[in-house]
C-alpha cells in the first residue's frame, strides 16, 4: 500500500461522473490520466452476447447473466478481462432506478458459489435490488484470491471499479444506492475499493476481512490475517489518504470470534479505520463526533459509531463463528449455518444509506 497522502479516491468520482455524462473537475493523483477515459470507452464494449439463465440452487425467478468486462489495461497486461455474474430480480428486470449490491467472493469461491452460500439472490428478490458478483480468474490466482495486498493500482480494484460504473450506466441502477460487500480476500479488496473509490459506493460491508494498508506482499498478508497490524491502524489510513478531503463511507464489519484464518483483531482495527475515515475519531482514536455504543444481542457483540443518531460504522463479532459467512448455506464452502444471517444484516445496514445523502461532514 502506498505510504503517501493522495487524492486517489477521487478517481472513483471521475470514473462515475464520466460514465454518467458529466466531467469532474478533480483528477486522481495516483492514477494515469488516461485511465478514466479508457474505462469510458471499454465500458461501451463491455459484453458480447452474455449467456442468460436462472441461477442454480437459489429457487428464484430472476434472471442470471454471465459475462465479462473489458477493463482498462494494467502494466504488463494489455487484455484485462473481468468475469462477473449479474442477478436481476423478476419484479424489475429492467433494473432502472434499482439499488445494486456488489459482492466480492473469497478464495476458492466463484460468483455462483458465493451467491448460493450467502443466499443473496433470494434476498434481492424480496427486497428489490440487483446483485453484481465480479469473479477472479484462475489465471490471475490459482485459488481465485483477490490481490488485496498489492499496490491498489496493480490490484483488481481499478477493474472492479470500472465494471461497477459500467454496469450502473448500462442498466440504469440508482448510482446513489450502490453497495459493496465481500468476505475474506473479497473483504480485503472491498476495503481497498472503499478507501480509493468511495464516490462509487453508498456503503461498504466487510465479512472476515483483514485490516487495510498493513500488508504489501503475500507473506505479510498472511501475518496480518493471523495477527492484525502491528502498526497503528489509524496511521495506516493517515499515510494513505487525505482524510480531510475524503467524502466519508458508512461501513459494517462482521467477524467470527473463533476465526483462525483472519483473527478478530482485524475487525477492531478496520472499525477504527473507518471511524477515522468518517472523521468520527481523531488520529489517536478518541471519539470527537457523535457517540459510541457497545452492547450484545443474541450471539453478537456490537460496537456502533453514530452521528446525529444515525449509524455510520458498525462492528459485529459473532460468538462461536469461525472463518465463514454467518447464517449462510453450510453446503457451500466458507459458509456456516451458525450465527445470524449476515446477508440480512448487511442489507439492513445498506438500505439506510445513500451516496451523498447525510454523509458525515
Amino acid at each position: 500500500m502506498p505510504r503517501k497522502r493522495t487524492g486517489v479516491w477521487s478517481g472513483g468520482l471521475d470514473l462515475l461522473s464520466s460514465l454518467m455524462g458529466a466531467r469532474s473537475k478533480k483528477k486522481a493523483v495516483a492514477r494515469k490520466p488516461t485511465a478514466v477515459s479508457t474505462a469510458r470507452t471499454v465500458a461501451r464494449k463491455r459484453v458480447s452476447a452474455p449467456r442468460t439463465g436462472h441461477l442454480p440452487s437459489t429457487r428464484t425467478a430472476g434472471e442470471w447473466l454471465r459475462s465479462f468486462h473489458s477493463a482498462p489495461p494494467l502494466a504488463g497486461r494489455l487484455v484485462n478481462h473481468l468475469a462477473y455474474g449479474l442477478y436481476l430480480p423478476a419484479a424489475a428486470m429492467s433494473g432502472r432506478g434499482m439499488p445494486l449490491v456488489v459482492m466480492l467472493h473469497g478464495c476458492k469461491q466463484t460468483a455462483e458459489s458465493f451467491a448460493a452460500g450467502t443466499r443473496i439472490c433470494r434476498l434481492a428478490e424480496r427486497a428489490g435490488f440487483a446483485v453484481l458478483l465480479p469473479e477472479q480468474a484462475k489465471t490471475a490466482h490459482p485459488h481465485r484470491c483477490w490481490h488485496w495486498h498489492d499496490n491498489p493500482m496493480h490490484s483488481e480494484a481499478p477493474a472492479v471499479a470500472s465494471l461497477v460504473a459500467a454496469i450502473v450506466q448500462e442498466h440504469g441502477f440508482d448510482h446513489e444506492r450502490v453497495y459493496l460487500a465481500g468476505i475474506s480476500a473479497g473483504a480485503g479488496l472491498a476495503a481497498v475499493l472503499g478507501v480509493y473509490y468511495p464516490a462509487l459506493f453508498a456503503a461498504v460491508g466487510m465479512h472476515s476481512g483483514p485490516v487495510f494498508g498493513a500488508a504489501n506482499s503475500t507473506l505479510t498478508a498472511m501475518r496480518i490475517m493471523r495477527g492484525g497490524s502491528r502498526e497503528n491502524p489509524l496511521r495506516l489510513i493517515e499515510t494513505s489518504v487525505d482524510v480531510a478531503g475524503y467524502p466519508g463511507l458508512p461501513a459494517i464489519i462482521v467477524q467470527g470470534e473463533l476465526d483462525a484464518v483472519v483473527t478478530k483483531r482485524n475487525a477492531a482495527q478496520l472499525g477504527a479505520q473507518f471511524a477515522r475515515l468518517n472523521r468520527l475519531v481523531d488520529t489517536q482514536g478518541v471519539l470527537r463526533v457523535g457517540e459510541q455504543r457497545t452492547y450484545s444481542r443474541d450471539v453478537v457483540d456490537y460496537l456502533d459509531y453514530l452521528k446525529g443518531g444515525r449509524l455510520v460504522v458498525r462492528v459485529c463479532i459473532v460468538r462461536g463463528l469461525g472463518h465463514a459467512w454467518s447464517g449462510g448455506d453450510p453446503r457451500e464452502a466458507f459458509h456456516s449455518g451458525k450465527g445470524p444471517n449476515a446477508t440480512a444484516m448487511l442489507w439492513n445496514f445498506f438500505r439506510r444509506q445513500r451516496r451523498g445523502a447525510k454523509r458525515p461532514a
